[in-house]
C-alpha cells in the first residue's frame, strides 16, 4: 500500500520544478527534471507522474496566493463597483514583476495538459468561481439597492475578468503602464455604473 504525498514537500518540490522548467524549457524530460532538481527519478514520478501534475498544483498553489492578497485588498470595500476596480489593481499589482510566471503556466498548461486539460482547467475554477458568483451577486444587489445603475452583472464581472488577464498579457508582450488604462476604465466604464446612495 502506498504512502500519501507529504502535502508540503510536493508544494515544494511543484515550484522548485516550475523554475527549471521555466529556465530549461517543456521539452525537458522527467529523468532531466530529476537530475536539476537533485532528486531520484521515482521519487520525482511518485509525486508527479507528468509534467502537467506539475503545473497542475503549481497553478492552483499561485492561484490560492492571488486570491489571498486580492481579498486582503478589497474586503474593506462595500460598493459593488468599488470591489471590481480594487479587484482588478490588486490582481494587477500581485503579478508585477511576475507576470512571466502565469504567462509560462498557461503555455505550460498548453503543452503539457493532455488529458489533464478538464483538470487543470478546474483548478482555476475552483479557486475563483465563488468570487465570480459573489462578485455578480454583488452588483445584483446594487442594482436593486439603486447604488448601481441598470446593467448586466454576468456581462460585467465577465468584462472586467478579461481585462484583468488580457492586461497582464499586454504588460509581458509590450510592457504596456497599466495605470492609465486602469484610469480610462473607471472613468469611462466603472464610475459611471455608480449611483449616490438617496438619503429619505
Amino acid at each position: 500500500m502506498s504512502r500519501p504525498a507529504d502535502t508540503q514537500k510536493r508544494r515544494e518540490l511543484a515550484l522548485r520544478a516550475v523554475e527549471v522548467l521555466q529556465r530549461e524549457g517543456l521539452e525537458l524530460s522527467m529523468t532531466q527534471l530529476a537530475d536539476a532538481l537533485a532528486v531520484k527519478r521515482p521519487t520525482l514520478l511518485y509525486h508527479f507522474p507528468t509534467r502537467a501534475h506539475i503545473v497542475e498544483l503549481a497553478l492552483e498553489d499561485l492561484l490560492r496566493e492571488q486570491a489571498a492578497f486580492v481579498l486582503g485588498r478589497i474586503g474593506d470595500i462595500t460598493h459593488p463597483i468599488d470591489r471590481l476596480y480594487a479587484q482588478l489593481q490588486a490582481m494587477h499589482e500581485f503579478h508585477r514583476g511576475r507576470e512571466a510566471r502565469i504567462v509560462f503556466l498557461s503555455q505550460a498548461i498548453a503543452a503539457a495538459a493532455g488529458s489533464r486539460m478538464n483538470e487543470i482547467i478546474d483548478v482555476g475554477n475552483r479557486v475563483f468561481q465563488p468570487y465570480r458568483r459573489a462578485a455578480v451577486e454583488l452588483v445584483r444587489e446594487g442594482v436593486a439597492a439603486g447604488t448601481v445603475a441598470d446593467c448586466d452583472a454576468e456581462a460585467l464581472v465577465a468584462v472586467i475578468r478579461a481585462l484583468t488577464d488580457g492586461l497582464l498579457v499586454q504588460r509581458v508582450m509590450t510592457g504596456v503602464a497599466l495605470e492609465p488604462i486602469h484610469e480610462f476604465l473607471w472613468t469611462h466604464l466603472l464610475a459611471p455604473l455608480k449611483r449616490p446612495k438617496e438619503t429619505t
